[in-house]
């Protein structure tokens, strides 16, 4: 969320930035809202200071009569009091409405652009593999290699979940212990985190838990949904909380489970496992004081983490700098990287594996987690950026069509073998 105060003092900017991220809001409402607000709150102090004067004057009044008119008069004072705070109340949970539909506001460095092909390629590692046949997508090459049950998860769950079998469970072991002792090293605090969260912590961290469009599963007669992704749980784990700003920046790591409906998804990237509705992840979440400087350095790191772990999967990748449009709402500036996987199309397509956020103080704002400096009175909101360091279903399909070989095997690549206990599968 944005502070109310930026957005009246900077209303052109924010209405442009809105623009470029194809977000139409309305700023004469928010204004209107903040000043009925605004006019409630002098207004019922008002009634209040004139109420205590009048209660003060209660026991002082000799006059019968005159003392029942105070009294129908205090009466009367305390229905307009509770008239007001009704309205103030939906004046104020219309403006924390408004306020909760605007986008962070976009780094200067960000491409602008109206829609995701505005997204500019910053770099490229390694090269795509070439093959003396043609490379098979990663359902043929799990239906081979008997990796991959998707009749059974359709049976169980429906379409979009699946049971991995044999050596992909190893290989899904295999990189999650990787990635976690490579975070662990880096120094990130390691948590396996809650499958559930209260909808305000996801609605702080920038989800809507409820409505037509969401992309959560929610639990019926209950405050809770299952988390897209740890990010969910890792920024909800200081809520409302005071840090010290000596002891930031904090670097956590989450494992879990993550759970989308992929709503509207349909026909896009929906054959195997790219987009379904349950998967593994190991997610980076962070939290440094209220300095770009500071943030900027930290998303940095988290995306040469990213790099760091597809460079020794050896896996070509490039490094999209995301365009404005496809930012989402608390981003203020996010890198991806793109896998190549030989299987996707004719002639094979990068794909996305990891997501690497800075979102400055617009998650903080909304969860109440703040810093305080012993130069600054009071406290400020601490900045949270999030990263995913390994997306298992998607790179699951990276190791396997990058590493399948002409006799049908799969190579695991040498990074992961101890855990999977071979060098090649099938």
């Amino acid at each position: 969320m944005l502070d109310l105060q930026f957005v009246c003092d900077n209303r052109t900017e924010v209405e442009s930035n809105c623009a470029n991220r194809g977000i139409t809001v309305d700023l004469n409402r928010i204004l209107a809202l903040r000043d009925q607000r605004n006019q409630l709150i002098a207004a019922t102090d008002q009634l209040r200071h004139d109420q205590k004067d009048l209660s003060a004057q209660i026991p002082k009044e000799k006059d019968p009569q005159h003392k029942q008119a105070l009294i129908a008069k205090g009466k009367e004072l305390r229905e307009q009091i509770a008239a007001n705070e009704e309205k103030l109340r939906d004046a104020e949970t219309g403006l924390k409405e408004e306020m909760m539909r605007l986008p962070n506001m976009t780094h200067p460095d960000a491409p602008v652009a109206t829609d995701e092909t505005g997204s500019v390629t910053l770099r490229h590692w390694g090269e795509a593999p070439k093959f003396s046949f043609k490379p098979l997508d990663h359902v043929a090459i799990a239906e081979k290699l008997d990796l991959i049950d998707f009749e059974a998860g359709t049976r169980v769950a429906g379409h979009g979940f699946y049971y991995l079998k044999n050596e992909a469970v190893l290989l899904e072991q295999a990189l999650v212990n990787f990635a976690l002792q490579k975070l662990r090293k880096k120094g990130f605090t390691l948590y396996s985190t809650p499958d559930l969260a209260k909808d305000e912590v996801l609605e702080g961290i920038g989800f809507a838990p409820r409505g037509p469009e969401t992309q959560i599963y929610s639990i019926q007669n209950s405050d809770l949904s299952l988390v897209a992704t740890a990010e969910i749980t890792l920024g909800g784990a200081l809520k409302d909380q005071i840090l010290d700003a000596d002891k930031l920046p904090m670097k956590f790591a989450g494992l879990s489970h993550c759970f989308r409906t992929e709503a509207g998804a349909h026909g896009r990237a929906t054959r195997g496992i790219y987009r379904v509705h349950q998967f593994t992840k190991v997610e980076m979440f962070g939290f440094t004081g209220p300095d770009v400087a500071e943030s900027d350095k930290l998303h940095q790191e988290i995306v040469a983490i990213e790099e760091e772990i597809f460079q020794e999967l050896k896996i070509h990748y490039r490094v999209i700098d995301t365009a404005s449009d496809d930012l989402g709402g608390p981003a203020y500036r996010k890198f991806d990287l793109e896998a190549w996987m030989p299987g996707r199309g004719d002639a094979g397509e990068y794909g996305e594996v990891t997501s690497a956020s800075n979102c400055t103080d617009y998650q903080a704002r909304r969860l109440g987690i703040r810093c305080r400096t012993p130069e600054k009175k009071g406290t400020q909101f601490v900045h949270t950026l999030n990263g995913t360091a390994i997306s298992i279903a998607r790179a699951i399909i990276a190791v396997l069509e990058n590493y399948q070989q002409e006799d049908g095997s799969v190579v695991v690549p040498e990074v992961l073998r101890p855990w999977v206990g071979e060098e090649r599968i099938g």
